[in-house]
C-alpha cells in the first residue's frame, strides 16, 4: 500500500484498462469507507453507494455507455485538440483507452455507483457526492487498484438508471469501475499552475509572494 498522500495525488490518473480478476471484498470495503469519510452538505449523508458485481446488470448498463461513446462522445473528442498539458500522442492514447473502457466496461470486476437520495439536480448537488468519489479514487490508488470516474452513461440517464434498478427519488452521479490495472500508475499530465491560477483578480498572474 502507498501511504504518501502527495505521491498518491500526483499518480492517481484514470485507469481505464482493468483486469477481470476478482477484487477482495476487504479492499472494496476500504474504498467505500474512504468515501464515507468525505465532507458532504450539512453532514446529512444522503449518499448511497451501489456496488455492482452482477454481470447481467453490468452488461445492461454498459450498452448505454457504449452507445454514448461511439455515437456522441468519441466523435466529438476525435474532432478536437489535446487538452492543456497534454500532447497529440498522449491524447490519442487517452482516446484509445477511453474506447477500450466503452467496449469493456462490463468486464470490470466491481462498479461503485455513487448516488444521492432525494432533492433535485442543482449546481451544488455534486458537492455532496464528488468529494466522496475523489476519496474513493485516492483510496483505490493507495491500495494498488485501478479506477476512473465516468459519467458518460448519463447521456442515457433514464435508461441507465432503470437498468441499475434505482428507485424513484434516487439519482446516480457516476460509475467507478474498479479492478487491478493492466497498465502502470504514473504522473498525471496537467497544465502549469501559471496557466490556470490567478492572484486577486481574474487574469492576473499567480505569484507565490
Amino acid at each position: 500500500m502507498n501511504t504518501d498522500l502527495f505521491e498518491i495525488i500526483r499518480t492517481t490518473r484514470s485507469m481505464r484498462r482493468l483486469k477481470p480478476d476478482p477484487v477482495p471484498p476487504a479492499l472494496i470495503r476500504q474504498v467505500l469507507e474512504a468515501g464515507t469519510a468525505a465532507a458532504n452538505g450539512g453532514n446529512m449523508q444522503t449518499w448511497r453507494f451501489l456496488v455492482i458485481r452482477d454481470p447481467a446488470i453490468k452488461a445492461n448498463v454498459a450498452q448505454w455507455y457504449r452507445r454514448g461513446w461511439h455515437e456522441v462522445v468519441g466523435p466529438r473528442y476525435r474532432s478536437g485538440a489535446p487538452a492543456p498539458g497534454s500532447s497529440r500522442d498522449r491524447f490519442d492514447r487517452m482516446l484509445l483507452a477511453a474506447e477500450h473502457l466503452a467496449d469493456h466496461l462490463h468486464e470490470a470486476p466491481v462498479w461503485i455507483v455513487p448516488c444521492l437520495v432525494g432533492g433535485t439536480h442543482t449546481r451544488t448537488s455534486g458537492s455532496s457526492i464528488y468529494p466522496a468519489v475523489q476519496n474513493m479514487l485516492l483510496a483505490a490508488r493507495a491500495l494498488g487498484l485501478g479506477a476512473t470516474l465516468t459519467t458518460l452513461y448519463l447521456l442515457f440517464e433514464k435508461e441507465a438508471e432503470a437498468a441499475l434498478g434505482l428507485p424513484d427519488g434516487v439519482h446516480s452521479y457516476a460509475i467507478l469501475p474498479i479492478g487491478y490495472p493492466l497498465g502502470n500508475f504514473g504522473p498525471v499530465g496537467r497544465a502549469a499552475l501559471e496557466d490556470v491560477v490567478f492572484t486577486d483578480r481574474w487574469g492576473e498572474a499567480w505569484s507565490e509572494g
